[in-house]
């Protein structure tokens, strides 16, 4: 496939960005064809690196979070501390079309990169700027993960709880990805608007933003002060939170039966259309009032069979149910490769078969084969040479710490 059959060839992306959220969105424009330079601390490099390998983490003999997040790239390790360094990452911003950034922003303001610096030596660039807290307000200069400013402060953590149970964290980097698809449709909408007006500029978002996003439904009852007496009462949670164990251990799900013929149905199949009759049960009403009782009949009814054999009654009663999955099952699911939710790779030099893929699709627009996530540095010397560096300045950089 050619280069220039890819929508985002020529566009060049400086990801000066750690972690997930702000790389990621980078990412997404590499896998689109984008010339990705990935700006790392000599030595160091993005912390990013070293999450797979941490205690506690699943073992591998492959860095896997680090070969899904940061596919096709290049590194350039900068010291941006040393002015030499500096005078290279604005030889580089001054042809950029993206500048990618989640430094906190008494960092940027510190080094003199934030937007208001930038935006005269480039005025077409697009400054992609990701915050925890957003770029205003008393909290604008406050770090934070995606697991406290996305998850816990906006209300998730407390939400999917059930009652009084102790609350859950987050898993690593489940509100970056979807902050990182966020960041994404800004630069994406501001490349838009530069080809109609010639006119770079800045686009942002944060966790806390994305995190209130993924909320809403009910979190913007709260904004209209809607009564929440009856949200977290037990007949409620029991008619509408439930999940359900089978016999042999994998857990049901029933969702969005609201019908009284998907009702009459669901009771039926697990042989409890009778109670219907009882007037504690025959209508929605009285259902939710009971609902603790009648959960309970249910879940004694689905302990009786596999969920294997209750998914084939439920599918031939046109019950909508669902089995809770599990990270095994996601190995023999035919809906991820043939949809590209996960695709396969060289496992020679990427590391893996397969690889999970991005959830940002355009017909007819390929994507490159991923290339492998780049070692630190790796790149560095290519990328000052075709910046007009000699050998013997690159070496003289090396040899100052400056790379």
């Amino acid at each position: 496939m050619a280069d220039s059959d890819f929508i985002f060839e020529g566009l060049k992306v400086i990801d000066v960005a750690t972690w997930i959220a702000g790389p990621v969105a980078a990412t997404i424009l590499a896998d689109y064809g984008a010339d990705v330079i990935k700006v790392e601390m000599p030595g160091v490099g993005d912390g990013y690196r070293a999450l797979a390998p941490a205690p506690g983490m699943p073992v591998a003999d492959v860095n896997y979070t680090w070969l899904m997040d940061a596919r096709n790239k290049r590194s350039l390790t900068l010291n941006l501390k040393d002015p030499r360094g500096k005078a290279v990452l604005l030889r580089l911003i001054a042809d950029c079309d993206v500048y990618v950034t989640n430094q906190p922003l008494p960092m940027r303001r510190a080094f003199g990169l934030t937007y208001d610096d930038l935006k005269d030596l480039n005025p077409r660039m697009i400054y992609a700027s990701l915050t925890a807290y957003g770029e205003s307000g008393p909290e604008r200069d406050r770090e934070g993960f995606d697991l406290v400013a996305y998850w816990a402060r906006t209300g998730l953590m407390d939400l999917v709880r059930t009652g009084d149970v102790e609350p859950a964290q987050s898993l690593p980097g489940m509100g970056d990805h979807p902050s990182a698809v966020a960041l994404y449709a800004a630069i994406v909408t501001a490349l838009l608007r530069r080809e109609r007006t010639g006119s770079g500029g800045e686009v942002h978002t944060s966790l806390l933003a994305n995190g209130l996003w993924a909320a809403s439904c009910i979190a913007q009852a709260k904004l209209v002060d809607a009564d929440f007496s009856a949200w977290r009462i037990p007949e409620r949670i029991a008619i509408t939170r439930p999940v359900y164990r089978a016999r042999d251990g994998r857990w049901l799900q029933f969702t969005m039966i609201r019908t009284p013929a998907e009702i009459a149905a669901l009771l039926e199949t697990l042989g409890l259309g009778h109670v219907l009759a009882d007037p504690q049960f025959a209508t929605p009403e009285s259902r939710l009032n009971h609902g603790v009782e009648l959960v309970e009949r249910m879940r004694f009814a689905i302990a009786g069979r596999t969920s294997t054999q209750w998914l084939a009654m439920f599918r031939d009663a046109k019950v909508p149910a669902a089995l809770m999955g599990t990270l095994d099952d996601l190995l023999t699911d035919p809906q991820l490769p043939v949809n590209g939710m996960t695709i396969t790779a060289d496992t020679a030099t990427v590391g893996a078969s397969r690889v999970i893929n991005h959830p940002v699709n355009v017909a007819g627009a390929p994507r490159r084969a991923i290339r492998p996530a780049p070692t630190l540095g790796e790149h560095s010397d290519e990328i000052l040479d075709a910046l007009g560096y000699s050998a013997s300045s690159i070496a003289e950089l090396r040899s100052g710490g400056v790379i």
